[in-house]
């Protein structure tokens, strides 16, 4: 699955919510719901920047009234998700018996797993 993309702002972790265009020849800054992709010439921004915003002297600054939110999950989200369940579902080929000796040891010494960037952890017994 893809990171969310983050405010634009030095130092700031937070999820981006809003794009802030500078419209040039019009002396003007818009702040409106987060693009859909990110391009060259925008920036991102959390709500807290997103809301406090101030342009230069002589700038206009156009913000969107209503709430700004996070953007929804994409279907590459939900299709990494999907695979991600059907592999952690699928049952391991059988193994021969001395390996299925060494993998009870290190079950019994491992108590989370990963994959890529998942982690996958074992229910209680």
């Amino acid at each position: 699955m893809r990171s969310p993309r983050r405010c634009s702002r030095n130092g700031c972790p937070r999820q981006a919510v809003a794009t802030l265009t500078y419209v040039y020849n019009e002396s003007t800054a818009v702040v409106g719901p987060l693009a859909a992709f990110a391009e060259p010439h925008t920036y991102d921004l959390c709500e807290q920047h997103a809301r406090s915003l101030t342009a230069p002297r002589g700038w206009n600054v156009v913000r969107h009234e209503g709430e700004f939110e996070p953007p929804p999950p994409s279907a590459d989200d939900l299709v990494a998700l999907a695979e991600a369940v059907r592999e952690a579902a699928r049952p391991a080929p059988p193994r021969p018996p001395d390996e299925q000796h060494q993998q009870q040891h290190h079950q019994q010494h491992s108590q989370t797993g990963r994959r890529g960037h998942l982690r996958v952890i074992p229910p209680n017994h």
